[in-house]
């Protein structure tokens, strides 16, 4: 029988996503998600975007120091991949870019890790057949980008084709789908209530495993087992700042709730989950472990 996998991913970025310039929360929530992993003997994937490793290299090694694994997360945090939605700004960048994009990103982060990244998730989950197209050549074996919540239709692990990355082909590169609990009905337009973001801390664990129960009974009747592949930020996990945030010509005021219960209440709420999915039978991998079908 295949095993229940669950990957753990983090998002290494900015403050509140592309929102801000800062890394104040990254600086106090990693060392968090660090301990909260060893406390419960669970190894993760970090997906670091160039910016942030340059900015914070020490906090980059006690990642690879503590065994889990580098990823990457393009350069800025910039839109490689196809749009799912609208967001004033976050234009994608030309599909004739991505790959050195993607090469300039992964030479940074390697050259700060001292670990060539294998892994890598787009920002936002907006990912496109030209960049696993571009992943493939540059050697990576694991893309944690697909928003099931969005495209739902591939619910474990696959090989993705060249021709279109949201079907299954040929290409060595796994393609690991983001959960969503597709045994509930969408009310959003693109399917983000189907998410798990940001449950874990905007409600409890138990939200959180109300939907893995939901999910995981979706799998069983289609002959499956539940893969379960999540991503948050360090900046999660640090107190946020309310209404509006200045940056250079402007300001943004972020909603509600990207920033409700960031702190100490989001990395209790991680511990506890965590141990309710151990619990659960699913067992905690690297997204490069990940086992396709």
């Amino acid at each position: 029988m295949k095993k229940k996998q669950a990957v753990l991913g983090f998002d290494m970025e900015t403050d509140i996503g592309s929102w801000t310039s800062m890394y104040h929360g990254f600086k106090i929530g990693t060392p968090k998600i660090l301990s909260i992993l060893k406390k419960n003997d669970i190894s993760a994937t970090f997906f670091f975007t160039a910016d942030a490793a340059k900015n914070n290299p020490d906090l980059v090694k006690a990642v690879r120091d503590a065994g889990h694994e580098i990823g990457c997360h393009t350069l800025f945090h910039e839109t490689i991949g196809d749009a799912l939605f609208e967001i004033p700004g976050m234009m994608p960048v030309l599909p004739e870019e991505v790959v050195h994009r993607i090469e300039l990103a992964t030479e940074i982060v390697t050259e700060i890790s001292g670990v060539h990244p294998t892994s890598f998730r787009c920002p936002r989950l907006w990912g496109s057949t030209a960049v696993v197209n571009a992943l493939e050549r540059l050697g990576y074996k694991a893309d944690a980008t697909y928003p099931m919540y969005y495209y739902r239709k591939q619910t474990t692990p696959y090989h993705p084709s060249k021709d279109n990355w949201l079907e299954k082909g040929d290409l060595k590169i796994m393609e690991l789908p983001n959960f969503a609990d597709l045994s509930m009905e969408s009310h959003d337009p693109y399917g983000r209530d189907l998410d798990q973001w940001p449950l874990w801390r905007t409600e409890n664990a138990e939200a959180v495993m109300t939907h893995i129960n939901g999910y995981s009974k979706y799998c069983a009747e289609r002959g499956e087992e539940p893969f379960i592949c999540f991503y948050m930020h360090p900046w999660e996990f640090a107190p946020m700042p309310a209404g509006l945030i200045h940056s250079g010509e402007g300001a943004v005021l972020p909603d509600p709730f990207i920033i409700k219960n960031c702190g100490d209440y989001a990395a209790r709420e991680l511990d506890r989950l965590v141990k309710m999915m151990k619990d659960s039978g699913l067992e905690f991998c690297q997204a490069c472990q990940a086992i396709a079908e």
